[in-house]
């Protein structure tokens, strides 16, 4: 994820930020821009709602445009001799804004009522029901990180309101309330399910501890997920199968059985060599989309340290494990894959040293082996190999 900066003061601001908290700017992400923007209301007759930030008659709804350029940006256009900029393109928010869930932003003349991200949710949590609300926020949170992630990519993003056969949705559903049946996240052909009680730390927790995970997260899963939606996009039916099957294994092996011997025999650690976790070498489906979202965590992070600027030179090295690196390279446009990693091992482990100052665990308890370094590259070269 990269850093943010209201564009109206020039303040620092997160992602899911709704408000700029130092000059009360409403804020709102452009999907096409891939920014943040701060936003100013184009109506008459408006006043300040200053508990919800915005300048509108107690709603979001409405005509939107970025804020006014800034002296230096007017300076600018002086010095170039220009009077006047474009017409300024008009937003509206995605009505998912009004629940507090999202605060990505369309065309004002889109004929559509929901953002990128939230159009493909299929079902969302019955909001009458106590806390349902908060843990839609979260998971909302996790999804549009992992949207920002596939746009960044230039990945194809259908909804299955568009396109039933290749398209995606999210049901984000809850158990049944008598126990009768036990809801479990997972992906069937573009379909996501993900129980909301993963949006429960404690609850979540348990589960991390029952299945003896070491990492458990509402992205991590929404990673994992449409790992598999890509699989089946990218590596299905394609030239690629061949070497993805030389590199995975055979994923004709009955998935149901192979999963129900992986849950029945006695914990080991014989899969450490050749999988990023356990439970990759379940299935080479599973394997997939376990690399997928490591990948996807690699990726990210690391958009994160070059937009910092980080650079990492510890004061204690030796010629031959030096954990020196400079982050400054985009990831996302990264064409050699070697390149990304050889910054993502001196980082990680800054960020597991800095996790253990906290008392906290490791961020990344993982070890990249060489072949799961080449089961990265090869999810790197496809992704790259679209052209896009």
């Amino acid at each position: 994820m990269k850093l943010f900066k209201c564009n109206n003061c020039g303040q620092p601001v997160y992602f899911e930020n709704y408000i700029c908290l130092k000059c009360n700017a409403p804020l709102g992400f452009d999907p096409e821009q891939m920014d943040l923007l701060a936003l100013e209301h184009k109506q008459e007759a408006v006043h300040q709602n200053q508990e919800a930030g915005f300048q509108h008659q107690d709603q979001v709804e409405g005509k939107w445009q970025a804020e006014e350029q800034n002296a230096q940006e007017e300076m600018a256009y002086a010095i170039l001799g220009l009077e006047e900029q474009e017409e300024k393109k008009l937003y509206k928010y995605c009505s998912n804004r009004n629940y507090n869930v999202c605060n990505w932003l369309l065309p004002y003349d889109s004929e559509k009522e929901f953002c990128v991200a939230c159009n493909l949710n299929h079902t969302i949590p019955n909001l009458s029901t106590a806390d349902h609300l908060e843990k839609w926020s979260r998971i909302e949170i996790a999804k549009h990180r992992l949207v920002y992630s596939l746009l960044r990519f230039k990945l194809p993003i259908i909804s299955k309101f568009e396109d039933n056969d290749k398209g995606i949705a999210f049901d984000f559903m809850a158990d049944d309330p008598t126990g009768a049946n036990q809801l479990l996240t997972g992906h069937d052909h573009g379909n996501i399910t993900l129980n909301i009680a993963e949006a429960d730390d404690v609850i979540r927790e348990m589960a991390r501890n029952q299945m003896e995970e070491v990492y458990r997260t509402l992205l991590g899963h929404f990673r994992h997920e449409i790992g598999h939606y890509y699989w089946e996009r990218l590596i299905e039916s394609t030239d690629k199968l061949q070497s993805f099957r030389q590199l995975f294994g055979d994923e004709t092996a009955d998935y149901g059985e192979a999963l129900k011997a992986h849950y029945a025999k006695p914990h080991s650690n014989e899969w450490q060599n050749n999988f990023i976790s356990a439970y990759a070498s379940s299935h080479p489906w599973e394997d997939w989309a376990e690399t997928w979202a490591h990948y996807l965590h690699i990726i990210d992070t690391m958009e994160t340290a070059y937009s910092f600027g980080l650079k990492v030179k510890p004061k204690m090295s030796e010629p031959d494990n030096d954990l020196s690196a400079t982050i400054n390279i985009d990831p996302y446009a990264a064409k050699n894959f070697a390149a990304i990693m050889e910054r993502w091992l001196p980082l990680s482990f800054v960020m597991n040293s800095l996790n253990r100052s906290m008392g906290m665990k490791d961020s990344y308890p993982f070890v990249i082996t060489e072949a799961v370094k080449e089961k990265l590259a090869f999810i790197h070269e496809t992704i790259q190999s679209l052209g896009v």
